[in-house]
């Protein structure tokens, strides 16, 4: 078809096209658009009308299409991995897709992330800073102020809609932690979904993790169960890579010349790490952990100085023993569960590197590589230490406040660590090490740890520089504008009417050129703010402030002022790699001088107001679907309901009652059941006897049933439980004494008291996310596997379920005392 430039012809809004392809009018017609309006304007018809078809003209709208050449894109990020993860940046873990994408184009080493998952990707997908896109924190976390709600709001729009509405096929696989835990169910709204933002095919899971043997997955808006029946052998890994090779290969024989937009977020190597059992085995028998993390730290240096990666000079910050036991000092049985855990995590490492590799070789398969720009950024944070200095089988537990079981109970999931039977962590030396040349963890902000990822790129088409090292300081939020650049297509002035607020990044696209590989970063400030610690970077300068909490220190009272109360450090980078020497008392002026810059740029960006607090803002009251209700009755069967837009059981006194009726011959089945194997509840009948089930972080199980078997006809079984707390209100206070407590909980049949059992202790913060709040059967795991497996319907006739909920409510007397230990607390500090 031949190229017609129609400047003047074809208006579309109050701009030109670009390029049209093929005769005006015509059904094959094509067009690139302006792009500063989305979608683009219908344009006027072209053609002529009369009142007959014969003696009239039919004239197509082009079709709307990218620029000429515009690339294919795998943008690839991986999850809680910190620096010295992979091989192709001096890691013992074999990562050989991203060793060849770097040998065929270039290597990035200071790539800066948020130090958490979702706002590090609430910024990728938007270009703007993560506050700005309303992700201080993770949604689980979210409070009512703009930069810390988890919605990313219309005036920034994602580069999957910006692609999209340019021509483009867009899609995301794997983990969305972009969805508000508010909005995660069927009820919606979707406009905050992948496919809500612009991205046309979503394959993956919504919220911070998932069990990848039997994740709550979804194709789009819809959930689905492709693991039945397999369970043992399917794993997400491996399944997210056959949907998208499928995927890619149903785009290009249905239109060939349509570039792809995919955005690639496998859940590796975030817990739980569940490789299979192929990959374990791989790696164990390579031995690379048996002298312990501080010998794995060293090897790693080593490794990246002669890469070139890490100055010949650069020297490791001390091993912080105060916080993490030396190796030296572990027991046998210590190491040996340490070593089993951390093979676990290479082996999910090297599995999710192999199946990526197979994404990129569908582009190879279909002679499409050439013109593909290949993004894969190693992690969207530093390596994960929420498993605490121990690790841990269930990272739920973490979640409550028990980061340290101990070694002789955790040996008891030895033999399936990494399994279906566990939702498993690894201890923090482990962690620490797998952040060299950097010390701390993901969560910490001011920490290069934290927050300095490394990055492959690849486009064979265009980077030339094969095996090139760039060293230019980049952000996450340079992405969006890098890929703007590089497709020809403009950022948007206009979305569905709305104005929108300015990209925030630098484009990156410079350094793909050889005569660039030296020159000046473009990105020239950058803020760093996570749960009240932060950093300023500044031309070479970082300033930080001290770390004053370990992530798995979550539960103690925060920090009340996180901007002044603080210690400061002081770092040139341009000298210092590795943020190894603190000159801040050498430069007081330019201490002061960063502190204000950082102000200026978070008054800018929505950081204020700053708030130290970690699980306090796990049950911060959110506008979710349940808010201010304290009665729900349910009528029909009904599964999927996720955690955020479920009734809470949590911290509160709360009545639930079942009208069913028994068939003859007797019933069995679920009732009712929130969470899973590694936390939740359960009321169901086994054996024609009802149960009530607490499933207390899969390490004990409270358990309430009845002593005899229901007889045919109409029932009503109750579960009562009276909270013996002051709730969670006292979190607003910085206070943790209300959460946790104790409580009677009582069984009843048809009115009849039948078991009565007190909790010492109730689960304080949150049950197992990934699964959800099912009636009349159970979806994916159980909360307690010796008594059913999973769906376990309902047999029994399902009539009505009600729960009632009696949330505490503090007294002037309680607020006066809470004001009292809070304000204690802060003179303290």
């Amino acid at each position: 078809m031949a190229l017609v430039c129609l400047a003047g012809l074809l208006t579309i809004g109050s701009a030109t096209a670009q390029e049209v392809i093929g005769e005006l009018g015509s059904p094959s017609a094509t067009t690139t658009i302006p792009g500063q309006q989305l979608p683009a304007p219908d344009p006027k018809f072209g053609g002529v009308i009369k009142d007959d078809a014969l003696q009239s003209t039919p004239w197509w709208a082009p079709r709307i299409v990218p620029p000429k050449e515009a690339p294919n894109i795998l943008l690839i990020i991986t999850d809680d991995a910190g620096f010295g993860v992979p091989s192709t940046f001096g890691g013992v873990i074999p990562t050989p897709t991203m060793d060849d994408i770097a040998n065929e184009g270039l290597r990035y080493t200071r790539v800066f992330s948020t130090a958490l998952c979702s706002p590090t990707r609430a910024a990728l997908i938007t270009g703007r800073n993560h506050h700005s896109a309303g992700f201080g924190v993770i949604s689980e976390q979210s409070t009512g102020f703009p930069g810390y709600n988890s919605i990313i709001a219309e005036d920034k729009a994602t580069i999957g809609r910006i692609l999209l509405d340019n021509g483009y096929a867009t899609s995301w696989f794997g983990k969305d932690h972009n969805t508000p835990a508010f909005a995660a169910s069927q009820v919606g709204p979707f406009d905050q979904w992948p496919t809500g933002m612009g991205f046309e095919y979503f394959y993956g899971f919504v919220g911070g993790d998932a069990n990848q043997w039997q994740p709550n997955l979804f194709r789009n808006t819809t959930q689905i169960y492709p693991f039945k029946g397999q369970e043992g052998s399917w794993n997400l890994v491996t399944a997210m890579a056959d949907d998208a090779i499928d995927y890619i290969s149903r785009i290009h024989q249905t239109q060939p010349d349509k570039p792809i937009f995919i955005k690639y977020a496998p859940g590796a190597t975030h817990a739980p790490h569940h490789p299979t059992k192929e990959w374990v085995d791989k790696i164990s028998a390579m031995h690379l952990f048996d002298d312990g993390y501080e010998k794995l730290r060293e090897r790693i240096f080593e490794n990246q100085k002669k890469l070139g990666i890490v100055p010949q000079d650069a020297k490791l910050t001390p091993w912080p023993k105060d916080l993490l036991k030396p190796w030296d000092e572990l027991t046998p049985e210590a190491k040996k569960l340490f070593i089993r855990q951390v093979e676990v995590f290479a082996a999910y490492a090297a599995y999710s590197d192999y199946e990526i590799g197979r994404v990129i070789q569908a582009f190879e398969d279909l002679g499409r590589l050439d013109n593909t720009l290949v993004i894969y950024i190693n992690g969207d944070n530093g390596t994960s230490a929420e498993g605490g200095p121990l690790g841990t089988p269930n990272e739920v537990a973490f979640f409550n406040g028990l980061n340290e079981i101990p070694v002789d109970v955790q040996m008891k999931f030895y033999d399936v660590w990494g399994t279906e039977q566990t939702y498993n962590h690894m201890a923090a030396g482990w962690s620490w090490a797998f952040d060299t040349p950097f010390d701390w963890f993901k969560q910490n902000a001011s920490r290069l740890g934290g927050i300095n990822q490394n990055m492959v790129v690849s486009w064979p088409a265009r980077i030339k520089d094969k095996g090139g090292l760039r060293e230019q300081f980049l952000h996450v939020i340079d992405v969006v504008p890098t890929l703007l650049e590089v497709t020809g297509i403009n950022a948007p002035e206009m979305v569905d009417g709305i104005k929108q607020a300015p990209i925030e990044g630098t484009s990156f696209a410079y350094t793909f050129d050889a005569e660039n590989a030296k020159t000046a970063s473009r990105h020239k400030t950058q803020y760093f703010e996570m749960m009240g610690q932060w950093a300023l970077y500044d031309e070479g300068w970082l300033l930080s402030t001290k770390v004053n909490r370990a992530p798995w220190q979550a539960f103690g009272p925060a920090n009340p002022d996180p901007l002044n109360n603080q210690v400061f450090q002081l770092y040139d980078l341009s000298n210092d790699f590795n943020q190894a020497t603190d000159i801040a008392a050498e430069h007081p002026e330019k201490v002061a001088e960063m502190r204000e810059k950082f102000v200026a740029e978070a008054k800018k960006y929505q950081v204020f107001p700053l708030d130290a607090s970690v699980a306090a803002r796990i049950v911060a009251p959110r506008p979710n679907i349940t808010a201010g209700r304290s009665e729900f009755v349910y009528t029909r069967p009904m599964v999927g309901l996720p955690q955020g837009d479920s009734p809470l059981l949590l911290n509160t006194s709360y009545s639930i009652t079942a009208d069913i009726e028994v068939p003859e011959g007797g019933a069995e089945g679920m009732i009712l059941t929130s969470g899973g194997r590694f936390g939740g509840y359960g009321f169901y009948l086994v054996g024609g006897k009802p149960v009530f089930l607490w499933n207390m972080v899969d390490l004990e199980r409270l358990k309430w049933e009845g002593p005899d078997a229901l007889s045919p006809g109409r029932h009503t079984v109750e579960f009562d439980f009276v909270y013996d707390g002051l709730g969670s209100g006292t979190l607003a206070y910085n206070n943790f004494s209300g959460v946790g407590r104790p409580g009677i909980g009582t069984l009843k049949v048809d009115g009849k008291v039948v078991a009565t059992k007190k909790m010492e202790k109730t689960l304080p913060m949150i049950l197992q996310w990934d699964e959800s709040f099912d009636i009349g059967s159970d979806t994916l795991t159980g909360v307690n596997d010796a008594d059913y497996k999973p769906p376990f319907p309902l047999t029994a006739k399902f009539e009505k379920l009600t729960i009632k909920m009696d949330r505490p409510q503090l007294t002037p007397e309680d607020i006066a005392k809470l004001e009292d230990a809070q304000k204690a607390g802060a003179d303290a500090k």
